[in-house]
């Protein structure tokens, strides 16, 4: 037993590396693969904790991925610190030396810092989450994953984006999905004058509860917004949950509009212009 134990010892202590004072051993190397594997297993088994049936019924998926992501940039943290002092870097002696250095490389890396912490602010907020639909300016994009510098999002053409964490925190951001999952859309509609306001109005709703993507039937409405130069101007508004998918539902609407206006004889009046060609008169000499 001694001599296996001996064994073990000198197996150990084996030098794979020796430059100067320094001595990288098995042990030491066995001692990073081993806080390597520890750190996987704990990372595992705390996804497996946050994911389970009775941690979904206190939180959605957005805010569980927001939490787990906090967790594993933390632990990675404290597992390289750790690796590192096993094989005898002193991490505040590193820290304390190269402050120059890494003042410089802060300055040149400037905006990579700027979006890794407005990635940590959006992880701990909360406010924009995993699955979440945001409008971007004019672009619609629903949330796929929020990573340390950049976050990933797919838009309607199904293309896949890739925008630095900092445009959600200093841009002005619409998210569909923040308080609701269904939310109210509008669609706008112009008829001709002598028309049947009453008729229009009823066609307007009838369209929007018949299409099955439309929630909710009593708060569909219709607003006779304003008297247009060429038309009566009508507004149909409708909730949703097709948030990301809500300009087929729109487009099925109209469908839906021009065919029912068409069949009781109801005119989309459009844009005239009447030219008039002044010609020149030439004079002759008699």
């Amino acid at each position: 037993m001694e001599q296996f134990l001996k064994w073990i010892e000198d197996f150990l202590a084996y030098e794979l590396l020796h430059i100067g004072d320094y001595i990288f051993s098995v042990g030491t190397l066995l001692s990073l693969v081993l806080i390597f594997l520890a750190t996987r297993l704990l990372l595992w088994l705390i996804k497996k904790g946050l994911y389970n049936a009775r941690s979904l019924k206190a939180m959605d998926e957005g805010n569980i991925w927001s939490i787990y992501q906090i967790i594993r940039y933390t632990l990675w943290v404290i597992s390289i610190s750790i690796m590192l002092e096993t094989i005898g870097v002193k991490v505040t002696v590193l820290l304390a030396s190269s402050a120059a250095l890494l003042v410089g490389i802060g300055l040149g890396l400037q905006q990579t810092f700027n979006d890794m912490v407005c990635g940590i602010i959006l992880l701990a907020e909360g406010s924009i989450k995993v699955g979440d639909v945001v409008q971007i300016e004019d672009d619609i994009i629903m949330i796929q994953k929020i990573g340390l510098r950049t976050f990933k999002g797919i838009d309607r053409d199904n293309i896949v984006d890739i925008i630095p964490n900092s445009i959600l925190t200093t841009s002005r951001v619409i998210n569909w999905s923040h308080q609701s999952k269904k939310v109210r859309f509008r669609i706008d509609v112009g008829v001709a004058y002598g028309s049947n306001v009453e008729l229009v109005m009823q066609l307007l709703k009838e369209s929007a509860c018949e299409h099955p993507d439309v929630t909710n039937e009593s708060l569909v409405d219709v607003w006779f917004t304003d008297f247009g130069q060429s038309s009566l101007n009508f507004q149909l508004l409708f909730f949703s949950e097709k948030l990301f998918r809500i300009e087929r539902v729109k487009s099925d609407i109209r469908q839906r509009i021009n065919r029912k206006f068409a069949e009781h004889g109801i005119v989309i009046p459009f844009p005239q212009m009447d030219v008039h060609v002044k010609g020149k008169t030439e004079k002759r000499e008699l």
